[in-house]
């Protein structure tokens, strides 16, 4: 399924775009480019086969955002300048992601053995990065890729000025609420970031995932429940905190994923490496030799 808004036509990922698919951008002009590999296999080969694809661009490295770009094998791929380095290697992955901070170097190769070959090979395949904040035109379509970290440090937010559109991706207005669950996530930077794209002269937002597109206002309403959902976690770990739960107990009740979830490594991973964020703006850190929570402030 295809939605066209002038020259950008959003190609879709199965089941409304959720993880692990995303949604895509591509921008029909001379140069044929793809922002994020996420949607759909078979829609991406359609695309492929009737316009052309001739340049590749990712807004940062997660998988759902990179998925298929190994369907597209001598295609230019680029990616941010801050994730370029880190993110060709599964090992530079794992210390963005949590699993190095959480459970050591063994973490690290037993994820290693979990992923599929696919994945490894789409990051290995980036040949480069573009610039933030830097006025690229592609045909005479013209983009700016806005720095927005908070989901992830490097993530970016191709802005179309002339055409009063924006690519929010991870800023999705999903009842999940924002994610910044990964070593390179950051709750503080989610908030500015999220208030940055409210400021843009933009009429018309288009998230990775789930609904999919927003006026400004809808965008704007939808913005504040979704910023609020930070709050909300705070007050939840701050009353089970008070409880005399330690840090082992606080990461197995399911705060942000279910409970019976939480079985998976890697959402364990994100569930443990999220508390800790909050726990800090709460004022607290983990004793490593304990797990109790000690007040720092």
């Amino acid at each position: 399924m295809m939605h066209r808004i002038g020259p950008l036509l959003i190609i879709e990922g199965p089941n409304r775009s959720k993880v692990p698919y995303s949604r895509s951008l591509y921008i029909d002009c001379s140069e044929k480019v793809l922002i994020d590999t996420g949607a759909d296999p078979q829609a991406l080969l359609d695309l492929d086969h009737e316009y052309g694809v001739e340049l590749i661009i990712n807004t940062h490295y997660h998988p759902d955002h990179t998925l298929h770009n190994h369907l597209f094998k001598d295609t230019v791929k680029l990616i941010n300048p801050k994730e370029y380095e880190t993110a060709l290697t599964i090992e530079g992955v794992a210390q963005l992601n949590g699993v190095y901070q959480e459970w050591g170097e063994k973490g690290v190769e037993l994820w290693k053995k979990s992923l599929p070959e696919a994945w490894s090979k789409n990051l290995g395949e980036i040949s480069g990065a573009y610039e933030y904040e830097t006025e690229y035109a592609f045909g005479d379509v013209k983009v700016h890729f806005l720095h927005i970290p908070g989901h992830t440090s490097g993530i970016a937010c191709p802005y179309f000025p002339e055409l009063g559109s924006a690519f929010v991706g991870d800023y999705d207005m999903t009842t999940f609420g924002p994610w910044y669950n990964g070593s390179d996530g950051n709750i503080e930077d989610f908030i500015r970031s999220g208030n940055r794209l409210l400021e843009l002269d933009c009429h018309t937002y288009i998230t990775g995932h789930q609904k999919g597109i927003f006026t400004k206002q809808e965008f704007k309403q939808a913005m504040e429940k979704y910023l609020a959902v930070i709050d909300h976690r705070d007050q939840l770990i701050e009353q089970y905190v008070l409880k005399g739960l330690d840090f082992n107990e606080l990461t197995s009740i399911g705060i942000f994923y279910p409970a019976h979830l939480l079985e998976g490594p890697i959402l364990k991973t994100w569930e443990r490496s999220g508390i800790r964020k909050h726990l800090k703006r709460l004022g607290y850190t983990v004793s490593e030799a304990t797990q109790e929570l000690v007040k720092t402030k």
